[in-house]
């Protein structure tokens, strides 16, 4: 199933509570914040994450109020060390001023965070539940994306369509156009027959355009196949639509066909809005 990259999970279990939050990114992006006491256990969270998603900003947030007891106590040999070192100090230098507990409170290390007891299975529970309710969300949202871009696909199918069957009466009237570029050619003394040749392979070649229709064909075809079969699909999608695009473009400039002019500009209408639709899926 495909994916979406926007989504929130919670979850509580033996006094701890997790909150994930994800947003769209190009990549997968992590910031977690918890209790430091908790930090050993952030890799083998993030870990968790890596395994269910692979794009997306994520926003985890984990407290630990009632999963246990958590008190400091004093390092009293750092905060010695420190006394001593900065009475030194103050003779070395001969500075005035008095080394007292304002002075320690700088001193973050001279107090330990002490951990007494918490339920571990407890916390990677929590974790997990949270992801789940997040993969949910995602999920959800990932079906309805793809539906839309689906839409998208059989939308351009029936414009390339519509500009097959207009490309007969275009090249008709490219070859009348030429025709009438071939008399006023004719009409110069110093026209020679490579100039005609080469003004002939031009119209030819700017008047055909078989091969971008099959390739739009093609590639219309195989976004709803990378829709079907799921997984990570949105760089994909992405390159895709942006191919669709070159090939529109290259319409455009092939014909001076106003019919087929303004349903490519209904077809480049179209792949934007898919692609605004891709950037928001894993």
């Amino acid at each position: 199933m495909v994916q979406g990259m926007t989504g929130f999970g919670s979850a509580e279990r033996g006094g701890f509570r997790v909150e994930v939050r994800s947003l769209n990114h190009r990549f997968m992006d992590v910031i977690m914040r918890m209790p430091p006491v908790l930090s050993r256990h952030e890799m083998p969270l993030r870990e968790i994450l890596r395994k269910k998603f692979e794009r997306g900003k994520f926003d985890v947030y984990v407290s630990a109020a009632g999963a246990g007891e958590f008190k400091l106590k004093p390092n009293i040999e750092l905060a010695r060390e420190v006394v001593d070192a900065l009475s030194s100090l103050k003779m070395g230098l001969s500075v005035s001023g008095e080394v007292d507990m304002d002075m320690l409170l700088h001193w973050k290390d001279t107090f330990i965070e002490e951990e007494v007891a918490y339920d571990e299975k407890a916390l990677i529970g929590a974790f997990e539940d949270a992801v789940a309710g997040l993969e949910e969300m995602r999920l959800r949202e990932g079906e309805a994306i793809t539906a839309e871009i689906d839409g998208r696909a059989r939308a351009l199918e029936e414009l390339n369509g519509r500009i097959m069957s207009l490309a007969p009466g275009a090249m008709k009237a490219a070859k009348e156009k030429f025709f009438e570029r071939l008399r006023d050619l004719l009409s110069d003394r110093d026209c020679d027959d490579t100039k005609l040749m080469q003004e002939a392979a031009s119209m030819a070649e700017k008047a055909d355009i078989t091969e971008e229709f099959t390739r739009l064909k093609n590639h219309t075809e195989h976004m709803r196949q990378i829709l079907k079969d799921g997984g990570t699909v949105g760089r994909k999608l992405d390159f895709l639509l942006q191919e669709l695009n070159r090939e529109a473009n290259t319409i455009a400039s092939k014909t001076d066909d106003y019919g087929i002019s303004s349903i490519v500009i209904e077809m480049k209408t179209e792949i934007e809005k898919a692609r605004e639709q891709a950037q928001n899926i894993q």
